[in-house]
């Protein structure tokens, strides 16, 4: 089950990216906005990330217009590594590497399709653990000593 979110600015890539997946099937709930209204985006990567951080979510999805802000706040949460993806390389390695659990993408740098390729590279790529799984163990050591 996927958490997703947008703010204003990433609300039309968001409702494009649901009907993905829709189309594969994949189950969702969304965060949020609604519509086009202006909200704030802290809000949104708030309730996504404390969705993810509770594991009654596998992942999450954030979209606003650079991914930058909703990425920001949703990496204040133990727990969460959110990675800011802008092709399918950097999607790909934010999942085999860093064991990412939300992504965020920016709405004014990414065409529909695009967002797609994007998110079938998430989907396919899974962690490889090995000497990763240490450096996952250094990231969780550190928010164990920074996150109060």
């Amino acid at each position: 089950m996927i958490a997703i979110g947008s703010d204003h600015g990433g609300y039309r890539l968001k409702e494009e990216v649901k009907k993905y997946l829709d189309e594969m099937q994949i189950e969702y709930k969304d965060f949020g906005c609604m519509d086009e209204e202006s909200v704030d985006y802290p809000n949104i990567a708030k309730e996504v990330a404390k969705a993810v951080q509770s594991k009654k979510y596998e992942q999450g999805i954030l979209i606003c217009r650079s991914g930058i802000g909703m990425s920001i706040v949703a990496n204040k949460f133990k727990g969460i590594r959110c990675a800011l993806c802008h092709n399918e390389y950097t999607a790909k390695y934010a999942r085999l590497h860093n064991n990412a659990n939300i992504l965020a993408m920016g709405a004014d740098d990414l065409t529909t399709n695009q967002a797609v390729c994007i998110l079938r590279m998430w989907f396919a790529s899974s962690f490889e653990g090995g000497r990763h799984e240490e450096r996952i163990k250094l990231i969780e050591e550190i928010e164990d000593e920074n996150m109060k």
